[in-house]
């Protein structure tokens, strides 16, 4: 397995884990309320499950039409938008999460307690459907990002991505025994460090992609060469420069960019949570 095959690996269980947190906030409310609410109540829930992976592969869909209709030209454009949007997403849902985590299931309580009261069960569905419909949307965009920077193997990606689930049904089971070794406040804190890397390194790919099309002027030859200490080209190397953006000799652009985003996730993550959740 390559250091693709691990982002991939590792995004697909990351993103399933956060869907499957409120698929499980969901269905443990619905155990607590009487048998007939639940019975009416789980075939929403499910319903909801069904309907967000119906939605994400249409959007997986669109995004493999949409890439081989367009030429050479603007295919290298698209994919390199998509490699961009994929960083993006990274960074927003570890936000969005830092923003959520502690509340998310007593927000969810509250909704779906209002959803029981007024017999309203489109409400259950439209959670599911939401959360699930998120997680694998992000994930389609990030798999067809990876894939589109380099010479990848459908097949490897696929059993990665397969790989990534099966690891998030078992990280999931273990995160619900409660073990102190393993909690959800820890999970959350050690894998937003890694996406956040991994987002660094998916700019840093669009940045190059931008510069070999002309966007973007690199402002500078090479400004060192680190390849006889780690070269990016080699087993380790590659592997570090998929994970964390790392340039064996950089331009300055890349080295700018790699600053900037550095910069202001980490003013982002310095900042009292109490403004972050504003």
């Amino acid at each position: 397995m390559n250091v693709q095959d691990f982002n991939i690996l590792f995004v697909i269980w990351r993103e399933c884990i956060e869907a499957l947190l409120v698929v499980g906030i969901l269905n443990a409310w619905l155990s607590h309320r009487p048998a007939q609410e639940q019975r009416t109540g789980r075939i929403w829930l499910w319903s909801g499950v069904a309907a967000g992976l119906a939605g994400a592969l249409v959007l997986a869909f669109l995004l493999l039409t949409v890439g081989d209709m367009l030429s050479d030209d603007a295919q290298d454009y698209f994919q390199t938008a998509i490699v961009l949007l994929a960083a993006g997403l990274i960074v927003q849902m570890v936000f969005w999460m830092r923003k959520h985590g502690r509340t998310l299931k007593k927000e969810l309580h509250a909704s779906l307690t209002d959803v029981a009261d007024k017999a309203n069960w489109l409400g259950v569905f439209t959670l599911a459907a939401l959360a699930v419909m998120r997680e694998g949307s992000e994930a389609a965009v990030f798999l067809y990002g990876t894939m589109a920077g380099i010479s990848a193997s459908n097949y490897n990606a696929l059993v990665a991505a397969l790989i990534g689930l099966a690891a998030a049904l078992g990280t999931y089971w273990l995160l619900q025994l409660g073990s102190r070794v393993l909690s959800w406040n820890a999970f959350f804190r050690i894998t937003e460090v890694m996406l956040l890397f991994l987002a660094g390194s998916l700019l840093l790919t669009g940045i190059d992609h931008l510069i070999s099309l002309g966007v973007l002027p690199p402002l500078s030859a090479r400004l060192w060469n680190t390849s006889a200490i780690l070269s990016d080209n080699g087993m380790l190397g590659g592997l570090v420069s998929g994970l964390t953006g790392y340039r064996a000799r950089p331009v300055l652009i890349e080295v700018l960019v790699f600053f900037a985003y550095w910069t202001i996730v980490l003013w982002f993550l310095s900042r009292p949570r109490a403004l972050q959740t504003a």
